[in-house]
């Protein structure tokens, strides 16, 4: 299982929400690079970046720093957020962005999903953010009528090998992520899954990897100093 420190950006800055709620933004440093080459020397192998600006507006509002990051870091970066087109995405990629993480497109263009897939690849997955249920999209700011189960399959069979699940009602609250909900995609689609939201602690860690996750994510608790970053990637 690999571990992927994450860091949200809201202009500029690195942030976290509570719940996916933009006014309960707590900003967790200076410097996104700063932080992403402390998560480097650590030890990560990835980073996960998310563009919450983007997410909100279809724009990739943060996409020099970014770059910037990309440049600098010689570990692999996913992002998401604002990824809506195919020359955005294609010029993330050839900046060296290893994985793009399709949100809110995927939930409203399946085709598109195809197409980008066809096109890059394990460099696309697609995040599912699930709220009572159901996908949420544009920052998790608006409801769909997708159950999260059924999305998962339908990704699955254009092609998408990588999924990132979410529970928002878990996400920067530090209570654990929602395994019940994590097991059943498992259940059900034989992607590689990325657990987000929620992790709190090292046995939080132990335990998704004994469930077989191909990847956790872990913001808040990294940021808090629930969990160290460095006994994480050696479990």
């Amino acid at each position: 299982m690999i571990i992927l420190p994450a860091i949200d950006i809201i202009d500029g800055k690195p942030v976290r929400l509570y719940q996916g709620d933009f006014d309960k933004k707590e900003v967790v440093g200076e410097d996104v690079l700063e932080i992403a080459k402390s998560f480097e020397n650590t030890g990560a192998e990835w980073v996960h970046i998310v563009d919450l600006d983007g997410a909100r507006t279809g724009k990739t509002v943060n996409r020099e720093i970014i770059f910037k990051l990309v440049s600098e870091l010689s570990i692999s970066i996913e992002v998401g957020g604002g990824m809506r087109d195919k020359e955005t995405i294609e010029s993330y990629i050839k900046a060296g962005v290893k994985r793009i993480i399709l949100g809110t497109k995927a939930a409203d263009d399946l085709a598109f999903v195809e197409d980008m897939v066809k096109s890059y690849g394990d460099s696309i997955a697609v995040g599912i953010d699930c709220k009572d249920g159901f996908v949420a999209t544009k920052g998790w700011e608006t409801g769909t009528r997708l159950h999260y189960i059924d999305f998962a399959k339908e990704v699955e069979i254009l092609g998408v090998k990588t999924v990132i699940l979410t529970d928002i009602s878990k996400d920067g609250t530090l209570m654990g992520p929602n395994f019940e909900m994590l097991r059943e995609v498992q259940e059900n689609v034989g992607m590689q899954i990325i657990a987000s939201g929620g992790v709190k602690d090292l046995e939080d860690i132990r335990k998704l990897k004994e469930m077989g996750f191909y990847g956790a994510i872990a913001g808040k608790a990294i940021y808090s100093g629930n969990l160290s970053l460095s006994q994480a990637l050696n479990i």
